[in-house]
């Protein structure tokens, strides 16, 4: 081996990352983290997990700009965490509402059960709590699709301006490359 062919292929040294992000938002994470320097190794959905992908990372260590790049890639970072919590928040509200109204079906449905075993057995009772009791248990998934909905339109606008936001963060950092 020639001196010549070693000054062609020098050792580059890598740092190496590693995230767990939404198995939906793994493309745009790897999209991004190329912004700041990274390529992706490889990708690894962790056994039993179908909503969490595992991402490796490795960028030069001697990169130009690092601590720009670190900075904005934290920014990003703060952005695509807020975008999270937001999409979260999308069924959040409708997930407890839908508890809460079965919660009180049931109840009615006890008292129900409660007012047939007794002595003597109370029909009429009875049958007056087991309607708002099956109403209880009918309602909750009207209301999570509607309280979802309701949810997604309010929050939706947000959401695109904090990917806008993420955007011209990746941007930046792209240009420091």
């Amino acid at each position: 081996m020639s001196i010549h062919q070693r000054t062609e292929n020098p050792f580059i040294g890598y740092e190496y990352k590693e995230i767990s992000v939404p198995f939906e938002l793994a493309s745009l994470y790897v999209d991004c983290y190329e912004a700041f320097g990274w390529q992706a190794a490889e990708n690894l959905t962790p056994p039993g997990s179908v909503r969490f992908t595992r991402i490796r990372l490795k960028r030069d260590r001697k990169i130009i700009n690092k601590m720009e790049l670190t900075r904005l890639q934290r920014h990003f970072e703060a952005c695509a965490e807020e975008i999270q919590s937001m999409e979260q928040s999308k069924t959040s509200r409708a997930t407890i509402w839908a508890i809460a109204i079965g919660l009180i079906g049931t109840a009615f449905m006890a008292g129900s059960v409660f007012a047939v075993t007794a002595q003597p057995p109370k029909y009429i009772l009875c049958i007056l709590l087991a309607v708002p009791a099956f109403a209880g248990w009918i309602a909750p998934y009207f209301v999570y699709r509607f309280v979802t909905e309701q949810r997604t339109r309010e929050i939706q606008p947000l959401i695109e301006a904090k990917l806008d936001e993420l955007y011209e963060i990746c941007e930046k950092g792209h240009s420091l490359l």
